[in-house]
């Protein structure tokens, strides 16, 4: 039986640390949230008292936390405490500095690393269908799959330490911009008089074919599953989209890329989060381009 760490377990920590326990795997789990370690618990994973207590006997311990200061400080206190040969996996999406910065905490400690953040949300995270991008060595990787398997519907290696940030910074900065355009398509057929099924049956067959369109599309009916059908309840939250395309902007910034659609969409999502709609999914910027500001 493998022994895992799980560090946070949130929203989409939670899930997955409950898929590792369905596959067998023994979960030593830690949160600061005392709602997350009862819930967790109820999934089967056995609760610690802190992070040393969750990473005591751990062959790999992952973490899945808000921002690169959280990893770093977690992985600085737990990469002297872990049994040698642990494997670290950080699963959280942060930027790409902090990521290698993760890696040489790990190293210096003589430890292997990944970091393996996640497309695919929170019903990904629950039916175990999430795409991981890694960033590692080779052996990192190899060691880290099956640990990953029960929770992906598939992994990618992406390249060495910080490849899966920048693949995940890239990803989302496409499916931010994405669905901006996919919503005004539909405010403008609203517009025009055409139906929300109309314009999908079409849209979702041509050249305006993405995955905002037929698997998350932002208005209710054709696509029964998406957000907008549930009074846009994440999913994936707007203020996620917001600190992920801000990343994106980061390092825009740091490399010197033009990313004018990135910077228009990060603005964009800033408005929508401070017109009070952080906690709505991210498809529900629809209602703020139809002009309906107090509305998610």
């Amino acid at each position: 039986m493998t022994v895992i760490a799980f560090i946070g377990l949130g929203n989409m920590g939670g899930p997955m640390a409950a898929n590792l326990v369905k596959a067998g795997n023994r979960v030593q789990g830690f949160d600061l949230v005392a709602a997350n370690l009862t819930a967790a618990a109820a999934t089967g994973v056995a609760v610690a008292a802190d992070s040393d207590a969750a990473v005591e006997g751990a062959d790999a311990v992952i973490t899945m936390l808000p921002a690169g200061k959280h990893v770093l400080s977690v992985w600085e206190a737990v990469a002297p405490r872990v049994r040698r040969g642990a494997l670290l996996i950080d699963s959280s999406t942060i930027d790409v500095d902090s990521a290698r910065r993760s890696h040489a905490i790990a190293a210096a400690h003589g430890l292997l690393s990944i970091d393996a953040p996640v497309s695919g949300g929170t019903g990904g995270a629950a039916a175990g269908t999430l795409t991981f991008m890694a960033g590692g060595a080779k052996d990192a990787f190899a060691k880290a799959e099956p640990i990953l398997k029960p929770m992906a519907g598939r992994i990618v290696h992406c390249g060495d330490a910080g490849a899966g940030q920048a693949a995940k910074i890239c990803n989302n900065m496409i499916l931010g911009i994405s669905m901006i355009g996919v919503a005004e398509a539909f405010v403008l057929a609203e517009k025009l008089g055409l139906s929300h099924q109309a314009l999908f049956d079409v849209a979702s067959t041509s050249s305006g074919q993405c995955w905002s369109l037929t698997s998350y599309c932002p208005v209710p009916g054709p696509v029964p599953a998406s957000p907008a059908n549930r009074g846009f309840t994440p999913g994936f939250a707007a203020a996620l989209m917001l600190k992920d395309l801000k990343l994106s902007q980061d390092a825009a910034q740091s490399t010197g890329a033009v990313t004018p659609l990135g910077a228009e969409a990060t603005q964009l999502y800033g408005l929508f989060n401070a017109l009070g709609h952080g906690g709505a999914d991210f498809s529900g910027i629809i209602s703020m381009l139809r002009g309906e500001h107090g509305q998610s």
